[in-house]
């Protein structure tokens, strides 16, 4: 399809409590308009628009439902765009959290279910099956629902099924860790990992403010282009508007490398001090395997070719292609190269099978995106990543929380941190969410969407 520019706008809204919503409703639907007014041919609004995020024990009024999309609609209609909203949407007596979209003439395009409840989701919504774009007249859209942006092979199966535009109503929600800076790691990183991963813009709508004083959402809404650049971002506490002009139809250039499924002995490497460093020369290895004695290292991990240097057990890159295992000290480590680390499903097999430690060599001097790519690995999966980068003289290790943990700098030459197999096994990232759960069923729907695809 023709490459084409597209307004767009993220509607970012004031936190409502469900009982608020009638209230608040003439709010929401004037900033919708003005989006409009503004010249979006896509609105997006967040998730849990209609009739809020926490349900409460209420059922769901589905007359409330049904005036809601009709004010969505007849906005539509006045301003011939596209919106998409996150609501709740009932279907065969199951409600769902939903993104649904209304095209120009007013008429639902389609929808999709979030597929990974994230925490009390689960007590009111069922649990979405399809993974299909939406057509719609700005293009095919890869709808998605919040925690679903966390699953790297979600948002993949929708654009490898032509979806131009990535589109997510979401409750991004904040610690409050930091009130003057709210985090959320979707926002802070993943968002623009997706879009470049993917080759396609990544249109997010978000919440400000709280919901009954127990739900605290950080803003940021955002328009992503396909190369992970912010073209238009929110603030943090209030409402906005967020417009841009999305370039569509033409996508990316995408990773598609994978690692081979390894099984890993289930109690290995349970838990070790591991030492790492960029020496390459026999001399300097054997150099640092003394320090990391010293050090009480039980494993040395190095650039280099192997051999006995003495010391801790010594890991090395040297000589080991992608897809690699490696083993030091009771510690499994896979290599990766760009095609395998930068797929959004490079290391998802190999995770599933048991292997949490990750190395990696990049092939291009780009620091802040190594640093991206390997945070959001490491948190999306619940795994080490260490990154050698040659060129920079710089080698750092993220942990399983996304957060890099040690690093070389300088004459800094040689760092460390605890490989704790512990920490890689807590896959339950929020009560009743388990990311190897959500890889999993991603997995299966795509599977049958392909196979559908294949008979179609």
């Amino acid at each position: 399809m023709q490459e084409r520019k597209i307004p767009v706008a993220a509607v970012q809204l004031a936190a409502h409590d469900r009982d608020d919503f009638e209230r608040q409703w003439h709010r929401i639907e004037a900033l919708a308009d003005e989006a409009g007014k503004q010249g979006a041919k896509l609105i997006v609004l967040p998730e849990g628009t209609v009739p809020g995020y926490v349900l409460g024990t209420e059922p769901v009024d589905v007359q409330q439902l049904e005036r809601a999309s009709d004010a969505i609609a007849a906005v539509a209609r006045r301003h011939q765009a596209t919106i998409v909203y996150g609501g709740a949407k009932i279907v065969n007596d199951r409600t769902y959290n939903a993104a649904i979209a209304v095209g120009p003439d007013g008429r639902e395009l389609g929808h999709a279910a979030k597929q990974f409840l994230w925490h009390f989701d689960r007590r009111w919504y069922a649990p979405g099956d399809a993974l299909e774009p939406v057509d719609s007249p700005v293009g095919r859209l890869g709808l998605l629902v919040c925690a679903d942006g966390r699953i790297p092979t979600i948002a993949a199966s929708l654009a490898d099924r032509g979806a131009e535009l990535l589109v997510m109503p979401t409750a991004w929600v904040t610690s409050g860790r930091d009130p003057a800076a709210l985090e959320n790691i979707q926002a802070d990183l993943m968002v623009n990992v997706r879009a470049r991963e993917n080759g396609v813009p990544f249109i997010v709508a978000n919440k400000s403010g709280v919901e009954l004083g127990s739900v605290a959402y950080c803003g940021k809404s955002a328009v992503v282009d396909a190369a992970g650049a912010f073209l238009a971002r929110g603030g943090e506490r209030d409402e906005a508007i967020v417009v841009a002009e999305a370039r569509v139809g033409v996508r990316g250039p995408v990773a598609r490398g994978a690692f081979v499924p390894a099984a890993i002995p289930g109690d290995a490497g349970a838990r070790a001090r591991v030492a790492f460093t960029l020496a390459d020369a026999p001399g300097d290895i054997a150099r640092f395997a003394r320090l990391a004695g010293y050090a009480d290292a039980d494993v040395l991990i190095a650039r280099g070719p192997a051999g006995a240097v003495g010391g801790p057990s010594h890991m090395a890159l040297a000589g080991n292609p992608a897809g690699t295992v490696l083993e030091a000290g009771g510690v499994y480590a896979g290599v990766v190269d760009d095609e395998i680390l930068l797929s959004p499903r490079g290391l998802v097999r190999a995770r599933l099978a048991g292997l949490d430690c990750f190395l990696w060599q990049p092939g291009r001097e780009d620091p802040d995106w190594n640093v991206r790519f390997a945070r959001t690995r490491a948190a999306e999966l619940r795994a080490f990543v260490l990154v050698f980068e040659a060129r920079r003289r710089r080698a750092f290790v993220v942990d399983p929380d996304g957060m890099v943990a040690a690093g070389t700098f300088d004459d800094f030459q040689m760092a460390s941190f605890v490989y704790d197999r512990a920490r890689t096994a807590a896959t339950t990232v929020a009560p009743t969410t388990d990311i190897f759960d959500g890889l999993r069923t991603a997995a299966a729907i795509g599977e049958r969407a392909a196979v559908g695809t294949e008979r179609a």
